[in-house]
């Protein structure tokens, strides 16, 4: 029973992404665009998000400091919300709703980009820090799943919302990882030239 039901697990993650790939595509394929603007014009990216979405965002982070699967010069980038005393200082101050945005208005120059990671899009932190980042004139990325909530709806044209279709938490977050993957390997493709990966 058990097994049959990890099985199902494995089954099931796998058609989903399927269905996805051409659907996905195309918004993945822009934000590879809007990073590699972002990266080769002088800005960094500054990552947050929630939970699961914030331990992504400290992956993503380090995909971008330290690479993929080949070596390239590291890529200047920040999850925000990993230092205690930072989030400390900001929640004492009467609000823990605006700690990444105090932190995007602190950090964030023109040029840069805010790439937020929210399971549903509805987390007010999340919101805050996508409205400091255009007060800003910082690019928003947002990888969001459920309709994309709050978050979605606030996106200007020139951002970029990467919606997974789906409302259960795990597949969006098992989808998120995916993304993070392909916008990494996009990078590398634009920054290096196509080469073989070994397996």
């Amino acid at each position: 029973m058990l097994e049959q039901r990890i099985q199902q697990q494995f089954i099931d993650g796998a058609d989903l992404h399927y269905q996805w790939a051409q659907g996905m595509a195309r918004p993945v394929a822009e934000a590879v665009q809007t990073l590699l603007a972002c990266v080769t014009g002088g800005g960094k990216v500054l990552l947050c998000g929630n939970g699961a979405s914030g331990a992504l965002a400290q992956y993503m982070t380090a995909l971008l400091v330290g690479g993929l699967e080949r070596p390239r010069p590291e890529l200047p980038a920040l999850a925000l919300g990993t230092d205690v005393a930072t989030l400390t200082a900001i929640a004492r101050r009467g609000d823990y709703a605006d700690v990444f945005a105090a932190q995007v208005r602190a950090l964030g120059n023109p040029g840069d980009t805010l790439l937020a990671l929210s399971s549903n899009g509805n987390a007010v932190n999340l919101v805050r820090a996508a409205q400091a980042a255009h007060e800003r004139e910082m690019s928003v990325i947002a990888l969001t799943g459920a309709g994309g909530g709050d978050l979605g709806r606030l996106l200007r044209e020139t951002d970029v919302h990467v919606c997974v279709p789906h409302e259960r938490t795990s597949r969006i977050h098992e989808a998120h990882q995916l993304v993070l993957h392909c916008l990494c390997d996009g990078l590398d493709l634009q920054l290096l030239g196509d080469e073989e990966i070994s397996a």
